[in-house]
């Protein structure tokens, strides 16, 4: 049975589209089909960090609008067999999104692939409601700040609101990733600890992610970090993708540290 993972967060800038492209290669690296979905329509980048936008022809709006066939729009990555890429349209904007071309074409994923990560756009506009509308899970991204943290509590929310298992009364398995961990600022009490974030927001870790400058790397050069055993980042990507295929893989010590969370929590009551 197919699953569709949505990434995703409340603001923009902490990561999503570097972890759906690490994630989905990750996974497919495991032999299992993947694609990964752009859904930034207008502001795509997923394309750029898999390092396939020079292969892009058609995207997944002229696909849904049936100016071409779904395997036409489809890119193949070359280098991992099983991973496959559907981009999002540079051109258009969100509004051209209809909820039941987006689910017809999830639909015909899912009779394809094992797992569809959609990236999705940042904010809480109709982009993200239909990036989140089918999820089966969502793995919710946020960087221990007061700001990106608060903006995650409310996109939780939404989920469990908008989301079509919530409207039948069901629900979408939320999963944390927190981002660009600096352990010695965390030791400073400068930065919100994991302990502080997952008491904020009271849902399921699934990934700590450290500071890596290795990712700036990678993605200015069309890569992705869990190809580069020296990085951190991608060690801990690696165990994520290990995560959400079902294994119970130990985490890293990132979270050990006390941070400021007594001060802020009256910040998201």
């Amino acid at each position: 049975m197919s699953q569709v993972i949505t990434i995703t967060s409340g603001k923009g800038g902490v990561g999503k589209s570097t972890a759906t492209a690490n994630l989905a290669v990750a996974i497919a690296e495991t032999g299992k089909k993947v694609v990964a979905v752009d859904f930034d329509i207008g502001l795509r980048n997923l394309d750029m960090i898999l390092g396939l936008e020079n292969r892009i022809v058609y995207d997944s709006i002229d696909a849904m609008e049936g100016r071409c066939k779904l395997a036409q729009a489809l890119i193949n990555d070359k280098r991992v067999k099983t991973l496959f890429f559907l981009p999002a349209s540079q051109t258009k904007d969100k509004s051209v999104l209809d909820t039941k071309k987006v689910e017809a074409l999830i639909g015909e994923l899912k009779r394809e692939f094992e797992y569809i990560l959609i990236d999705s756009p940042a904010g809480i506009e109709s982009g993200f409601e239909h990036a989140i509308y089918l999820a089966d899970a969502a793995f919710i991204i946020t960087t221990p700040e007061v700001s990106a943290v608060r903006d995650a509590d409310r996109v939780i929310g939404i989920i469990d609101a908008k989301s079509k298992k919530a409207k039948e009364g069901g629900e979408v398995v939320k999963k944390l990733i927190i981002n660009r961990i600096k352990p010695d600022m965390v030791k400073k009490g400068q930065m919100l600890s994991a302990d502080d974030v997952l008491q904020i927001l009271a849902i399921d870790l699934i990934g700590l992610v450290p500071d890596d400058e290795l990712v700036v790397v990678a993605t200015n050069t069309g890569e992705v970090v869990v190809r580069n055993p020296k990085s951190e980042s991608g060690g801990a990507y690696r165990r994520i993708a290990r995560r959400a295929l079902g294994e119970e893989v130990a985490f890293a010590s990132l979270e050990s540290s006390k941070g400021f969370g007594g001060f802020i929590k009256g910040l998201f009551k």
